[in-house]
Formats: structure tokens, sequence, C-alpha cells
């Protein structure tokens, strides 16, 4: 396993950024008139995540990178939400978002490996007996 020293090097960061790509891809399919609505809001989610993992992981204090972990998992259930309204709207075919619902999941689920690893109580530091 490779040494973590920038958030660049989270397998979960990168994740995110692919997500990114994804959904600046396929809400180009949406019509110019959401251009300020599901467009603009679908992008912003998006980004959302991988920047606030890279602010998390900038944090000296492991409960406030948890914390923008779970800000980050919050910011991809909004993104979630959007990717099945714009189906259920019509404006994105069901399976042109599946593939990009499929990494939504496993990121969720990698953030909230990620967020209990990081709340998880630590083991004392050994001291040397007197």
């Amino acid at each position: 396993m490779a040494k973590i020293t920038s958030y660049r090097d989270l397998e979960v960061w990168k994740e995110a950024m692919t997500l990114v790509e994804h959904i600046y891809r396929l809400t180009t399919q949406l019509a110019e008139s959401e251009r300020y609505g599901l467009r603009s809001q679908m992008q912003r989610a998006a980004v959302s995540v991988p920047a606030n993992i890279a602010e998390g992981f900038g944090r000296s204090v492991r409960v406030e990178y948890a914390r923008y972990i779970a800000i980050a998992r919050g910011s991809l259930m909004e993104l979630k939400t959007y990717l099945a309204l714009t189906v259920r709207l019509g404006m994105i075919e069901r399976e042109s978002m599946l593939p990009i619902w499929e990494i939504a999941v496993r990121l969720g689920k990698r953030l909230t490996a990620l967020r209990k690893s990081l709340t998880k109580p630590q083991a004392p530091v050994p001291r040397p007996h007197p």
C-alpha cells in the first residue's frame, strides 16, 4: 500500500473526481433551459464531493476531517437525488444514468467507511513503564 501524502493519493478522492467528470458529460444532455437549474445544481453537488474530501484531508484534527467526509457524503446524496429526479422527469434516460449511479453508490460506501475509520477510537500510545 502506497503512503498517502496528499488528498490526491486517496482512492476515494480519485473516484469522486471521476464522478464529477461523468456528471459534467451527463448534464450536457439536459436542455439549455436547465443551465441554471438542475444542470448547475448537479454540477455543484458533484464538485462538492471531492472538494470536501480534499478540505477535510487538510484539517489537522481527525474529528474535523470526519465532518468534511460527512459533508461530502451529504453532497453525494444530494447528487443522487438530482439524478433520480432527471430520470423521473424524463430529462435523462435511465440507462445512461445507471453507470454513474453505480459509481455514486460505490463512492458512498467508501465515504462511509472512511468516516467510520476516522471516528474509531484510537488505541493509546504505549508508554514505557518507569
